[in-house]
């Protein structure tokens, strides 16, 4: 059989592609392996890593470079004018051969030599043993360094890190992400990081940090994620906070102590999916502007000393919402029938309150998805209306105990079983 020969051309065509694309891999592969990094920043490589974990590290088993064929775990570089530059450093506990700090660990100047810096990373790194307490701060200088180039900036369980936050941080213009987790952290919120117009992510939680939330908050208007809480900050919200926080989908100032009135801007917050302003001395009751935040899922104001009524609110409005925690806010008044338009709703938890009246029997036959709901310690009264099933179906995660003039209509056992649910602590009608 005659072969095509138009065929065979196109085949070799092909085939001479092939070859030319693979050599090219290869040598952009071999190029990438071989390039080397300036002395000058690999010194300043080792040196900062040194002060970190120990001046038994030197890296002398590394070949051709830090970031050629046996790159240094939590290191990574990227390949900038033909030389390797350091974009990437991770510090702590997060892999089994991560860079673990030592009991020794300092900052040294080294780190901001390494001004192509991205990501800086500390993780457990200050942990603050009994045995051999580690106590340092975060450095005040320097900082302006990384202005041009770093873009996350975490220190997370780092209880040995103490002081305040340099206000050098200010100059960090390409931040996008500052998460200061449980550290050891003091000292009031300065207003440079109002500064840092590119964050999408604000985390200070679990801190030690006092004063107010500065003015300058207002003009992060890219913030995706702000999580203040777990601190001991105090004051009141500008009436206008959150009327920049068009982009933010989670607000978390819980476990603080933040007063006054909700500010009503919080209406503003059309895509947060999560707000939790609990644990905090907020008053002057729900404000109306709650049921324009549509995209809710989850709503926390417990522990707070908001008074008022659950009346001025259209429940229904918030479609999305599964998580509703209004516990022990010194609510008065009926429970609405309205707040059983919310579908979703998973867990409700009106407890430790005073409302008052019967509640009604659609909060067990128009939520389907209810999973929790907690209405006890309460002075709720008359007879509870809901089905032998709902007992059984919720058990525990019904709660309408200390409520003193409210009870329940026993049901005959059936034949086919004998076992009665009951709600705990309601007493027979």
């Amino acid at each position: 059989m005659m072969k095509n020969p138009i065929l065979m051309t196109i085949c070799k065509s092909y085939l001479l592609l092939f070859i030319l694309v693979v050599c090219k891999c290869e040598e952009e592969q071999l190029d990438y392996s071989i390039a080397p990094m300036e002395k000058k920043e690999q010194e300043a490589l080792y040196s900062a890593i040194q002060g970190f974990v120990g001046n038994w590290w030197n890296g002398s088993d590394l070949y051709p470079d830090p970031c050629g064929w046996t790159p240094i775990q939590g290191v990574d570089c990227d390949l900038l004018d033909g030389f390797w530059h350091v974009t990437v450093l991770n510090f702590g506990e997060v892999l089994d051969n991560s860079l673990n700090c030592s009991q020794a660990a300092m900052f040294t100047d080294h780190l901001f030599e390494l001004t192509h810096l991205r990501s800086l990373s500390f993780f457990n790194c200050f942990s603050s043993p009994r045995d051999n307490p580690i106590r340092i701060p975060i450095p005040s200088s320097n900082w302006e360094r990384f202005s041009n180039t770093l873009e996350t900036l975490e220190f997370r369980s780092n209880r040995g890190l103490i002081g305040t936050i340099p206000t050098s941080f200010g100059s960090l213009k390409q931040l996008q992400s500052l998460v200061l987790l449980e550290n050891g952290l003091t000292g009031e919120l300065p207003t440079q990081l109002g500064w840092l117009v590119n964050l999408k992510q604000l985390a200070l939680a679990g801190n030690h940090f006092t004063g107010q939330i500065p003015a300058s908050f207002g003009g992060l208007s890219k913030l995706l994620i702000l999580d203040l809480s777990r601190n001991n900050l105090s004051g009141s919200l500008p009436l206008s906070f959150g009327a920049n926080f068009t982009s933010l989908l989670k607000l978390d100032l819980s476990s603080n102590k933040l007063q006054g009135k909700l500010p009503k801007g919080i209406g503003n917050l059309k895509k947060v999916s999560l707000l939790d302003l609990g644990r905090n001395k907020f008053s002057g009751g729900l404000i109306q502007s709650l049921e324009e935040m549509g995209s809710l899922k989850e709503m926390v104001l417990s522990n707070n000393p908001l008074g008022g009524d659950l009346m001025g609110i259209q429940w229904g409005n918030l479609q999305n919402l599964e998580i509703l925690d209004l516990s022990n806010l010194g609510l008065r008044g009926e429970i609405p029938e309205s707040m059983t338009e919310m579908k979703r709703l998973r867990y409700l938890g009106l407890n430790d309150n005073n409302l008052s009246g019967n509640p009604s029997p659609k909060l067990a036959t128009h939520l389907p998805n209810l999973g929790a709901l907690y209405i006890n310690g309460n002075n709720l009264t008359g007879k509870l209306e809901f089905s032998q099933r709902f007992y059984k179906k919720m058990g525990r995660r019904f709660r309408a105990w200390n409520n003193s003039n409210l009870c329940y209509q026993p049901e005959m056992p059936t034949s086919s079983s004998l076992d009665v649910p009951v709600p705990d602590g309601v007493k027979a009608c």
